[in-house]
């Protein structure tokens, strides 16, 4: 699932979000010095402009050329050197090899099988240096469960509302996001669009067997940006793994 015309109003929707904080992950959690960065959905750049700022090399894909349009403007407009790429990532191609891989702001979950999981963590694996690492952020079942469910969010903003409802996806522990926009023209009427977005998750241990059976070896799952490990009720689940030697058979 890409994003479409929603890609033109995510920078203002998503003005709040943490993403310091997922800077803050990755600083504290790998040895990040002159390191390689593969951002892996990336979306308008809002982490991969960050770490470019930082000083990082920083390479970044995504599905949808509306948000890379939109983040190749950002980083040009900085002049900042980010490389940016519309791949799947389940089948990164070209894009060299690197010290760190992240997924963050829960891109993985528009995955929908365990065999497309399984896919992007092997292509990954190709993109990373030996002892190299993947870190990642997934919604936890129980947020799919009882924060997404049923429920129904919104916002009315100036010239931008939007009504976000939630509905149980045909997948099992799946959701789906039916997102209605209101954008205000000309000062006058409102044009509406409407897109629908598609997100599952699995549990942990489902997780961590298709990051081993990919040669990674799991170091640790925390959650909700924190140090301490998932609770029943955690919301965001984060893992860090690390690239290791495929055992031959």
């Amino acid at each position: 699932m890409s994003y479409q015309q929603f890609a033109y109003y995510y920078d203002r929707l998503m003005q709040d979000a943490p993403y310091e904080k997922w800077i803050d992950f990755l600083e504290r959690t790998a040895d990040c010095k002159a390191a390689r960065i593969l951002d892996i959905g990336c979306g308008t750049g809002a982490v991969s402009i960050r770490l470019a700022e930082k000083g990082f090399d920083v390479t970044a894909v995504d599905l949808s050329e509306d948000m890379l349009a939109m983040a190749r403007e950002k980083a040009e407009n900085q002049k900042l050197n980010v490389r940016f790429f519309h791949q799947d990532m389940r089948e990164l191609d070209g894009l060299g090899v690197h010290d760190i891989a992240v997924i963050f702001c829960d891109s993985l979950n528009y995955l929908l099988s365990e065999e497309d999981v399984y896919q992007t963590f092997q292509s990954i694996y190709n993109h990373l240096h030996m002892d190299g690492k993947l870190l990642f952020d997934v919604h936890s079942l129980y947020k799919i469960h009882h924060i997404f469910s049923g429920n129904t969010f919104g916002s009315n903003e100036e010239h931008l509302s939007y009504i976000w409802q939630c509905f149980d996806g045909e997948l099992p522990d799946s959701i789906e996001h039916e997102l209605s926009f209101f954008v205000q023209k000309d000062g006058a009427y409102y044009e509406r669009f409407d897109e629908i977005h598609i997100q599952r998750t699995f549990s942990i241990e489902t997780y961590e067997h298709l990051l081993q059976k990919a040669g990674f070896v799991v170091e640790r799952v925390t959650a909700d940006f924190l140090e301490t490990p998932p609770d029943h009720q955690s919301e965001r689940l984060f893992f860090v793994a690390k690239k290791a030697e495929k055992p031959s058979f």
